[in-house]
């Protein structure tokens, strides 16, 4: 990994991220293109950092007294963040997030809408998928993009559908008026830039899902964002919606990073709404896949999800963090005509955005991926010997 995980015009960005100190555990910093500066003094955590008022106020005065002190060189970690040639004697990243709940709303796009139709219909067999595709199209088009959730239009439609027996689970929270929000990976849980990403050994049939992420603090205020990779098993959700969570919460299979941008005079959520995603696949083979995703073709507005995600009815003291869903469903042929795309161990994925930079991981399965051995109490025992260091 190099420096081009930051920002392309990363001068005025404000990214906060997580490193792995040796013999100190995580730390919270301050991220420019030269150097990682250490946050500590003003909070320990980043859901601590994200409850502060006027947070990329109190970042900026906090990197301009020298309070945030300077830990190392930006490329430095960067390269150690690669977990094929890594030395665990020096820093690396970690995802930025840490004690928030990790969620994601799912269908929120129409081409991957109806990649899930497709998916259902095939139940889980890849094999039937393009044959399905072509049906469900047929009947239901490929163009829902006027179709606004919720709508009395998109009550007529499901009217419609419901009549030709092609109506969908995955219609329901598309066009209706509930958007499905899902727990995607516990606090702590989640792989940052350069880490392995896993697979459930058992699954036949994947993709990468590139997404934006919003971070939210504990009172629903989206005051970041970043990237994401929320890895899909296909053939166990095709297979029966009710395998959700087997499909979407394995060891490794939620990637979240490099960094977080913090909202700003230089940065909103308007510029979220505009963000290009762009997705690379470069398999051991010489596979290669690219794509895109417009987060302007969104079903539902961000802020909007955020709302059903977190309020009245759901709340998350820690804060949480958002994935937006993704409009990206492969269908490229990798292993033969009609098999559509699926991962192989060794893929090297690579998620970006301008506005915050590259997401890179490679594949493996979630049985050979490192084991997630550091959770929240780990962590309340090292930021306790910390203190008392002090």
């Amino acid at each position: 990994m190099n420096t081009s995980a930051l920002p392309s015009l990363s001068d005025n960005a404000l990214l906060i991220g997580r490193i792995w100190q040796p013999n100190t555990g995580p730390v919270l910093v301050a991220v420019t293109p030269d150097q990682v500066l250490d946050l500590s003094r003003l909070a320990l955590t980043c859901s601590e950092l994200l409850e502060l008022e006027q947070v990329a106020q109190r970042v900026r005065q906090c990197i301009r007294t020298g309070q945030a002190s300077p830990l190392a060189q930006t490329a430095a970690v960067l390269a150690n963040s690669d977990e094929a040639a890594r030395d665990p004697s020096k820093p690396w990243f970690l995802a930025p997030c840490d004690l928030q709940a990790v969620k994601a709303a799912g269908v929120t796009f129409v081409a991957s809408m109806l990649e899930r139709v497709i998916e259902e219909q095939a139940r889980g067999d890849a094999s039937r998928a393009e044959a399905v595709r072509q049906a469900v199209v047929a009947v239901i088009g490929d163009n829902l993009r006027s179709v606004v959730p919720g709508s009395p239009e998109s009550a007529k439609l499901k009217e419609v559908l419901l009549a030709q027996g092609m109506w969908s689970q995955y219609l329901e929270v598309g066009i209706g008026p509930d958007a499905e929000i899902f727990t995607k990976a516990q606090p702590m849980s989640a792989v940052g830039p350069g880490a392995k990403i896993g697979l459930h050994p058992g699954s036949q049939w994947n993709n990468p899902e590139p997404e934006i992420v919003l971070a939210a603090n504990s009172r629903g205020e989206v005051v970041g964002a970043t990237l994401g990779n929320d890895v899909n098993l296909r053939d166990f959700e095709g297979r029966s919606a009710l395998l959700l969570g087997k499909a979407k919460d394995n060891n490794a299979s939620c990637a979240i990073g490099p960094f977080i941008r913090l909202f700003d005079e230089h940065f909103g959520i308007d510029d979220v709404r505009q963000c290009e995603l762009s997705l690379k696949v470069q398999g051991p083979e010489g596979f290669v896949m690219q794509g895109s995703s417009a987060l302007s073709q969104i079903s539902r507005d961000p802020l909007d999800l955020a709302g059903q995600a977190m309020g009245k009815y759901h709340q998350y003291p820690d804060g949480m963090m958002l994935f937006l869903g993704t409009m990206f469903a492969p269908t490229q042929d990798r292993h033969g005509p009609g098999q559509g795309f699926t991962h192989v161990v060794g893929d090297v994925v690579s998620i970006s955005t301008p506005q915050l930079g590259t997401l890179t991981n490679q594949v493996t399965t979630s049985d050979q991926a490192p084991a997630w051995t550091y959770g929240v109490g780990a962590l309340m025992r090292d930021l306790a010997k910390r203190q008392q260091a002090r």
